[in-house]
């Protein structure tokens, strides 16, 4: 796959810290604080996206599209402590599917229980300012998106997102489990990471893009299994496929379910916030539903699953958008595997399959299964754990994806 591997680490570890020597003063930050500080935080730009649209750069045309996003996973003690705090930065490298010849920003406070302050922040080395400020604090539960910054961001390539906190509180927001090294630095050395860290969305100018397809999922869209660093989990493989005529955004969260929350907000209550929200959305794509069979407490009603995804296909038809599903794909070999378990999945799929669930499907089951023993991931494809696929394995789900069907505005209820 052409795709991978830019000059990220370069980036992260020589510009981005020569950037940031240059940054403003923590005094900045003071613009943001004090008894009125919560009511100026939330009259900042919608992070929705048509209300996020208008911002372009002057005398330009085209649309803001989201080309990266993850999703707010969890508010976890932030290990990396020092003594001299005013030196520790992120630098969350992500990996784009379009470009654009501006960017902005969405950073998160979701999980924090006290305000979050960014005395600084940059996109590839560019200086990134709120409402005109270089520095900008982020209420408890709350979020907030940049200006744009005239930067050019390229398709199909690694971007890093620099930032300074100059504070330890926390919790701090995070996207676990990531696949995407990326960093964190303090006075005694820079640390490698494995989490994307308040960073959840970045947003291009673009003339020429169609839209953003938004995937919402689990460890299977996430990428659970994928080799670190290749960009080799499904979505990445739609968006090589789609050339940069559609945005793909991945807000796949290992472990989530649909109906209980777990690792994650379960998917019903973040669907609002991780992909009708999202700038530019166009379609949605939802592959869904295995962790709410097999994970305990197990969900032993297929049709609670079923109708919980036609719930979903119903609120984005209810901004405009097509919606394509997936079946669910074998696991037996995985410890909680048993056979009823897998009846369940199997009737979710037949369900699915007969349509009316959304208004297109593709058969992932199908498409990942042993035809010797279809109750099991084809050897090939198995990750070695018999849940999780492989690069391979990701590899055929993005390869299943009939691009047609993602902008095919007829409701259909027929296999891809």
């Amino acid at each position: 796959m052409p795709r991978r591997q830019g000059y990220a680490l370069h980036i992260a570890l020589v510009a981005g810290t020569a950037a940031l020597a240059a940054g403003v003063a923590f005094a900045g930050s003071l613009l943001f604080t004090g008894p009125g500080a919560r009511s100026q935080r939330i009259a900042a730009p919608d992070p929705r996206g048509v209300a996020r649209t208008p911002a372009a750069p002057a005398h330009s045309t085209g649309l803001w599209l989201a080309t990266w996003a993850a999703a707010p996973a969890a508010g976890v003690t932030d290990t990396y402590h020092s003594n001299d705090l005013s030196r520790r930065t992120i630098r969350n490298v992500v990996h784009t599917s379009i470009g654009g010849d501006a960017a902005r920003i969405t950073l998160s406070n979701l999980f924090g229980t006290n305000p979050l302050v960014i005395d600084h922040a940059t996109v590839n080395t560019r200086p990134v300012t709120f409402r005109g400020a270089g520095a900008v604090t982020v209420a408890a539960g709350g979020q907030i998106v940049s200006d744009p910054v005239v930067v050019p961001v390229a398709a199909d390539a690694d971007l890093v997102v620099t930032l300074r906190t100059p504070t330890a509180q926390g919790p701090v927001t995070i996207h676990p489990g990531t696949h995407q090294t990326s960093y964190v630095e303090d006075e005694r050395g820079t640390w490698r990471t494995t989490d994307w860290r308040y960073l959840t969305a970045v947003d291009v100018h673009n003339g020429s893009a169609a839209g953003t397809i938004a995937v919402i999922g689990d460890s299977l869209t996430a990428g659970s299994g994928s080799t670190l660093d290749a960009n080799s989990r499904w979505p990445d493989v739609l968006a090589d496929r789609l050339g940069g005529r559609y945005a793909v955004v991945n807000a796949g969260i290992a472990g989530n379910r649909i109906l209980r929350d777990g690792r994650g907000v379960r998917a019903s209550a973040r669907f609002d916030r991780d992909v009708l929200d999202v700038a530019g959305v166009k379609t949605v794509v939802i592959a869904l539903g295995i962790n709410d069979v097999q994970q305990f407490p197990q969900e032993t009603d297929p049709q609670r699953i079923v109708d919980a995804l036609h719930s979903l296909t119903r609120r984005a038809h209810a901004r405009g958008l097509r919606v394509v599903g997936a079946t669910l794909m074998p696991y037996e070999g995985f410890h909680t595997w048993t056979p009823a378990r897998n009846a369940v999945r199997e009737r979710v799929n037949e369900l699915i399959r007969a349509g009316g669930v959304f208004d297109s499907f593709i058969d992932f089951d199908e498409a990942a299964r042993d035809p010797f023993h279809p109750t099991r991931l084809l050897p090939a494809y198995d990750c070695g754990d018999h849940l999780h696929l492989n690069d391979t394995g990701y590899r055929r789900l993005g390869s299943r994806v009939d691009l047609a069907s993602l902008e095919d505005n007829t409701p259909a209820s027929g296999a891809l």
